[in-house]
């Protein structure tokens, strides 16, 4: 399937909080997730108690280390919803 992509105000503010190392692997993942959300390479999963408590699938993909992005998929679109560590899941 074709996704269309698009990223939460909160994604973007964990974005520009991150090191610049970690910025640039976040560039790096998103080349292989724009291609497949779900591509063995990023270790895509779903975070049950978050997809409970919204009533949605939410995914989280690694990026490197503790650093992770959380996302979901309605329709045709794919929404990154933020970036951070494991304290996301909170």
């Amino acid at each position: 399937m074709a996704y269309r992509y698009q990223a939460t105000e909160k994604f973007w503010s964990g974005f520009y909080g991150l090191s610049d190392s970690q910025k640039e692997s976040v560039r790096r993942t998103w080349t292989i997730f724009k291609q497949d959300p779900f591509d063995a390479r990023l270790g895509t999963h779903k975070i049950h108690r978050l997809s409970a408590h919204y009533g949605k699938t939410i995914y989280s993909v690694i990026i490197e280390g503790d650093l992770r992005v959380l996302f979901y998929i309605e329709g045709d679109i794919v929404k990154t919803l933020v970036v951070g560590t494991h304290d996301l899941y909170r």
